[in-house]
């Protein structure tokens, strides 16, 4: 009697991890599917029909565009060990690239 018991409750508990994996794994998509990239696509940027960073070059000269890049590039370099880690470097390398593509195509 009690063997067959404890084999029922080895079962139930069997039933219920392979549960709480699949929802857990289903969780884990949907999260992965509906994460925001605050580094290369901010939600709150992207709110108009333009992306907020080409209206700021549309409407700055070429070297004010460079320094609105270089300002952007020293501040998330400065604060990075402070505030948000890892996500303030990576912003930092954004607005380089950004300053690398724009003095490529200068030079073309």
């Amino acid at each position: 009697m009690i063997n067959s018991q404890w084999k029922k409750l080895l079962a139930e508990e069997k039933a219920y991890k392979e549960s709480v994996m699949r929802d857990h794994e289903f969780s884990e998509a949907v999260l992965a599917e509906h994460t925001t990239d605050n580094v290369n696509n901010p939600a709150h940027y992207g709110k108009g029909k333009i992306e907020c960073i080409d209206y700021i070059q549309d409407f700055l000269t070429t070297e004010e565009y460079i320094g609105y890049l270089r300002g952007n590039i020293a501040k998330y370099l400065h604060r990075w060990r402070y505030k948000n880690k890892q996500e303030d470097l990576l912003k930092s390398q954004w607005y380089l690239d950004r300053l690398i593509h724009l003095d490529g195509k200068d030079k073309s």
